[in-house]
């Protein structure tokens, strides 16, 4: 019989480890917590950089890795066959679509273009009323600072309004930030450690 997790966090970030150890450290703690919280991660299926680093320390923490990779990036992002469940689909849409689909709540680590697209992608969405998951943007080091910065430039210029910037929550801790969106999807996360 297969076991229902508790709730699901679709994690985006980086194919590459960025200059920083503290990226993958943060990385690392996000996984661990999924994993030892009876949590999915639900990814884009890569074993290279923080990808590969969060989805090691879910599996090593009891979480299940649910990996979705487009057949085109398999080689390029170096496919996690260890994952829990392995979806590999035609194109970069289905991709997002079926990420989005199996997620509870949405989280933001450091990351490249991708991340970027990926995250605006679903604050699009939520802000459009397609989902009402919340959406959380892991600040490491302050490498959003000059993001957040820019989207209160666009409130400031009258293209983006106080309740739009309001739908991401951000913040530097991960454990903190991990707890107050899966908190805020009406997920109660208890530790395995306390049901042994």
């Amino acid at each position: 019989m297969t076991h229902t997790p508790a709730f699901s966090v679709c994690v985006y970030c980086g194919s590459r480890s960025g200059g920083l150890p503290a990226y993958a450290d943060v990385a690392r703690q996000v996984g661990t917590w999924i994993g030892q919280h009876d949590g999915q991660l639900v990814y884009g299926g890569g074993n290279n950089g923080l990808m590969g680093i969060v989805a090691q320390a879910t599996a090593d923490a009891g979480g299940r890795v649910v990996g979705i990779i487009p057949t085109a990036l398999q080689n390029k992002e170096n496919t996690r066959t260890a994952c829990t469940e392995l979806h590999v689909v035609d194109t970069m849409h289905e991709r997002k679509h079926m990420m989005a689909e199996r997620a509870d709540v949405f989280l933001a680590l450091p990351g490249g273009i991708g991340t970027f697209e990926e995250l605006f992608e679903v604050w699009t969405w939520r802000q459009l009323g397609y989902h009402d998951k919340p959406i959380g943007l892991l600040n490491t080091e302050g490498y959003y600072d000059g993001l957040l910065s820019f989207a209160q430039n666009s409130v400031d210029a009258g293209f983006l309004s106080d309740w739009q910037m309001d739908l991401i929550r951000s913040g530097a801790e991960p454990i903190a930030l991990l707890r107050e969106l899966v908190e805020a999807a009406g997920f109660t996360p208890a530790s395995k450690l306390n049901q042994l």
